[in-house]
């Protein structure tokens, strides 16, 4: 089962399920696909769309999950990664009116270079990296707490520099 994960916010991800879709419709996705979508609006006859799925559930079914596809949202990579899950990030972007600003790519080259996910650029990539997952082993988890503030706190770190080189 695939479990796909759009965040709780208004901000649509309408491209990355187009290309989901269109993965299903070319055969690379042969399982069963469950999305929790936000403010994605979206219809198909092949994956279970959900607006909201309950916490205890939605965990259930991250649990029973083969693979995560998510946004760059931090709680989602994280939930997934936490699991011991194939988690494959795909930013949203703001040239799309898909988020406020583009901080979910640093997001997903933080947790992709440490080696927990698999990130990608673009959904257009997605195909490619659904292959690519059947071999990937995400790096475990060793210490959830004090790793994942270590990660947040580079990307801080990170974006902190990047912008006051701009000024």
């Amino acid at each position: 089962m695939i479990v796909i994960l759009l965040g709780t916010q208004k901000y649509s991800f309408h491209r990355l399920l187009e290309e989901v879709q269109r993965c299903i419709d070319n055969g690379t996705i042969k399982q069963e696909v469950i999305v929790q979508a936000g403010g994605t609006q979206f219809f198909s006859k092949e994956m279970k769309i959900f607006t909201l799925i309950e916490q205890n559930e939605l965990e259930k079914l991250i649990e029973k999950a083969d693979i995560i596809i998510t946004h760059g949202g931090v709680g989602s990579i994280v939930n997934g990664v936490k699991l011991h899950k194939k988690v494959i990030a795909v930013p949203r972007y703001k040239k799309y009116g898909e988020v406020a600003n583009d901080h979910q790519v640093q997001i997903i080259n933080t947790f992709a270079k440490e080696g927990f996910i698999i990130g990608l650029n673009d959904v257009s990539e997605l195909e490619s990296a659904l292959k690519e997952i059947e071999n990937f082993k995400p790096k475990v988890l060793e210490s959830n707490t004090e790793k994942i503030i270590n990660i947040i706190r580079d990307f801080i770190n990170n974006d902190s520099t990047t912008k006051n080189k701009k000024h």
